[in-house]
């Protein structure tokens, strides 16, 4: 069939940002902040999109955002209109095997 797209299975609508395909509008939204943020004065030096970490049984986690502050945290970043399973496990553990602590950023 042309021109079919499949919905997302949570209804969350692909959006398109400074040539950046973001899986919901929420995650673009995010972004469109941070780009904010990172202006003369934020709290934000750079970001990056969509870092992997790579995990035992070949199992990959993508997350969202890697924000580096001004005060000199580093910070992981979730969008997430839902909390799946999947989701909570994958997360547990990149915790587990990486010092870091993913944060989730909610509708």
């Amino acid at each position: 069939m042309r021109g079919y797209r499949p919905r997302h299975k949570f209804n969350a609508i692909r959006t398109v940002r400074d040539g950046f395909k973001f899986d919901s509008k929420m995650e673009a939204r995010y972004y469109d902040e941070l780009k904010l943020r990172c202006l003369p004065g934020g709290d934000v030096v750079f970001f990056m999109r969509q870092v992997p970490f790579y995990l035992p049984g070949n199992v990959r986690y993508v997350v969202d955002f890697l924000e580096f502050h001004t005060d000199g945290t580093v910070h992981f970043v979730d969008v997430k209109g839902k909390e799946t399973e999947t989701f909570k496990v994958k997360k547990k553990l990149v915790e587990h095997h990486f010092p870091v602590k993913i944060e989730t950023v909610q509708a």
